[in-house]
């Protein structure tokens, strides 16, 4: 079921997005040569205790997985699209780290991604996460009332094939308010016009995961949660949390 927002809710997982962007930015800032994932990680559970906010991500077990997720930030590294477990892995010059963060404030929910370079970036690298970035906004462009899931879906994939990468397979946003994880499912492929159609008050996390050498397919590791790219090419992911407003598209992870 749909749940459309208040403009009093919108208002209050605009505060939860406000710590989400702040940890997102600590961690970006932490990141460097010598660090290992999981200090990101802990610099993340740092701001959410400054903030008196919880973690979705900590302990969250879907149906697929095998365990639960055990830290509140996911550190995707190099081939690795989403979904990695911090751990004492040590960050190395030149590698492409994508992050993805959740915060519960007062009881709503902000999540967003960002993915960048530690050290000294390498030009397909670069390249990569400005297409990811461009087609998240591409895909936010399309937030307008009346526009459909599918308008959204289409701009992120028309903005991704001009740039010549590949989408991950299966995989897309989601809705999002009182629980991280809420309907509807915001494809990141899709058809002009198709689709639920989009009203003031719906909240929902555009998230494009782009890999660079053109190709679609995943494998899992070991861990049950990390994916990689089957190829084993670099990858970028990238998120906002939006509210649909009757003048379009209102970025609450800023």
């Amino acid at each position: 079921m749909v749940e459309l927002k208040s403009p009093a809710e919108v208002e209050a997982m605009a505060r939860a997005g406000a710590v989400v962007a702040e940890a997102l930015t600590a961690v970006a800032g932490l990141a460097e040569p010598g660090r290992t994932t999981a200090d990101l990680d802990r610099v993340a559970a740092d701001v959410l205790a400054a903030h008196g906010a919880t973690s979705p991500f900590l302990n969250y077990h879907p149906r697929w997985a095998s365990s639960p997720f055990p830290a509140v930030l996911c550190v995707s590294v190099n081939d690795a699209v989403v979904h990695g477990i911090p751990t004492d892995e040590v960050l190395a010059d030149g590698d492409l780290v994508s992050v993805d963060f959740g915060a519960v404030l007062d009881g709503w929910c902000g999540d967003a991604a960002r993915s960048f370079i530690v050290g000294t970036p390498r030009p397909a690298d670069a390249d990569l996460i400005a297409a990811t970035d461009r087609a998240l906004f591409a895909g936010i462009t399309a937030v307008k009332p009346g526009n459909t899931l599918g308008d959204i879906g289409f701009a992120i994939a028309a903005s991704v094939r001009r740039d010549g990468y590949g989408l991950l397979a299966d995989h897309g946003g989601h809705g999002i308010g009182r629980t991280m994880h809420e309907a509807p499912h915001v494809p990141n492929e899709g058809r002009r016009g198709k689709g639920m159609k989009l009203r003031p008050g719906l909240v929902i996390a555009i998230e494009p995961m782009l890999i660079g050498d053109g190709t679609e397919d995943y494998v899992h590791d070991p861990d049950g949660w990390t994916l990689r790219t089957a190829s084993g090419a670099r990858a970028a992911h990238s998120e906002h949390t939006v509210a649909v407003t009757d003048d379009g598209a209102r970025l609450l992870t800023l």
